[in-house]
C-alpha cells in the first residue's frame, strides 16, 4: 500500500496551506521593510536632486520610504502574520504525526488499545483545544473544513494491514520522505548561507575601504559608507530572520536520527516495540524539536 500526502485528513491540508500563506505574508513584510529602509538610506545619501517646489525629490522618496516601513510594520502587526504562521504550523504537523501514528499503531494506537479511534480524536481535539487557546484560527468553526473527517479510509486500511505491510508503508512513505525533505532544506540553507555570508562581508569590506579613504580627506564621503553598512546591517538581519545556519545544524542532526531510525526499523524492531518506535520518530520530525535544536545549536 502507498500512504499518500492527500491520504492525510482535510483539516491538515488547509491548515498547512494557511502556514504557508501567513509564513510568505510574514516574510515578504519583513523584506519589504528591510528594502526600505536601505532606500531610504540611499535616498538620504544621494545630492539634494531636482525640487518639486518647496519640496527635495530625494528627500521626500527618503521620507516615503520610511513612512512605508512603520505601514508595513503596522499591517503585520495587525494581521499577526508570523504567530498565525507558527500556529498553523504547529496545527499541521500535529494533525499529520497523529494520523500516521494512528494508521500504523504507533502508540497510544498500539493493536492493543481498546478503542483507537476514539482515543485518535480525543487526543486530536485536546492537542487542537491548547493551539485554540493560543489563537489559533480552527476552520472547521467557520465551516471552511466539514466536521467528522478527522479519519480518512486511507488512514482505516492502512491500520487494519498486517505488521509488515505497516512497516514498510511507514518506513517508505513517511521516515524516508522526512528524511529526503531535511536533506533538501539543508541544500538549500546552505547555498543561502554562502550567499548571504559572502555579501554582508563585500558590503562590509567596501565600507571599510571608503572609512579608510576617509581618514585621508577622500574618498566618495560619508553619505555611501553609511548607506554600505545598512545595507550589510540588512543583510545580518535577513540572515537572522531565515535562521539558515542554525536550520542547517538542527536539520543535518535529524536527517541522522531518521537514517538511524530507519536502520533500527528495517532490522531489529519487533511487533511489541513498535508503537514506542513510531512515536519517537515523530517526536524528531516535530516543529518543537527542530526549533529547540535551531535554539541550541552551536
Amino acid at each position: 500500500m502507498t500512504f499518500r500526502h492527500e491520504d492525510i485528513p482535510a483539516l491538515f491540508h488547509h491548515t498547512d496551506q494557511a502556514a504557508i500563506s501567513r509564513q510568505r505574508e510574514s516574510t515578504q513584510a519583513t523584506r519589504a521593510q528591510l528594502l526600505l529602509l536601505v532606500t531610504a538610506a540611499a535616498a538620504a545619501a544621494l545630492p539634494p536632486g531636482p525640487e518639486l517646489g518647496p519640496v527635495r525629490l530625494f528627500g521626500l522618496l527618503s521620507a516615503l520610504a520610511y513612512a512605508g516601513v512603520l505601514a508595513v510594520g503596522a499591517r503585520a502587526t495587525r494581521r499577526r502574520a508570523r504567530p498565525q504562521w507558527q500556529l498553523n504550523r504547529s496545527a499541521a504537523e500535529f494533525i499529520k504525526s497523529l494520523a500516521w501514528r494512528y494508521a500504523v499503531h504507533g502508540a497510544p494506537f498500539g493493536s492493543d488499545a481498546a478503542d483507537a479511534g476514539a482515543t485518535y480524536r480525543t487526543r486530536l481535539e485536546k492537542g487542537l483545544d491548547e493551539l485554540r487557546k493560543m489563537g489559533w484560527e480552527d476552520p472547521r468553526a467557520a465551516g471552511v473544513v466539514p466536521e467528522g473527517g478527522e479519519i480518512t479510509g486511507a488512514m482505516e486500511r492502512l491500520r487494519g494491514m498486517g505488521y509488515p505491510a505497516r512497516r514498510e508503508t511507514y518506513v517508505r512513505d513517511r521516515l524516508i520522505e522526512q528524511r529526503n525533505w531535511y536533506r533538501r532544506r539543508t541544500e538549500v540553507s546552505r547555498r543561502a548561507t554562502a550567499l548571504w555570508s559572502w555579501t554582508i562581508v563585500l558590503l562590509t569590506c567596501l565600507a571599510l575601504l571608503f572609512a579608510v579613504f576617509g581618514m585621508f580627506g577622500s574618498g566618495p564621503g560619508a553619505e555611501l559608507t553609511g548607506l554600505l553598512s545598512a545595507a550589510a546591517a540588512a543583510g545580518i538581519a535577513w540572515n537572522e530572520v531565515r535562521r539558515h545556519h542554525p536550520l542547517i545544524e538542527a536539520h543535518t542532526l535529524i536527517e541522522q536520527d531518521l537514517a538511524a531510525m530507519m536502520v533500527v526499523m528495517q532490522t531489529t524492531i519487533t511487533e511489541s516495540q513498535w508503537p514506542s518506535s513510531v512515536y519517537e520518530t515523530e517526536r524528531y520530525v516535530s516543529p518543537q524539536h527542530t526549533d529547540w535544536l535551531a535554539r541550541h545549536s552551536s
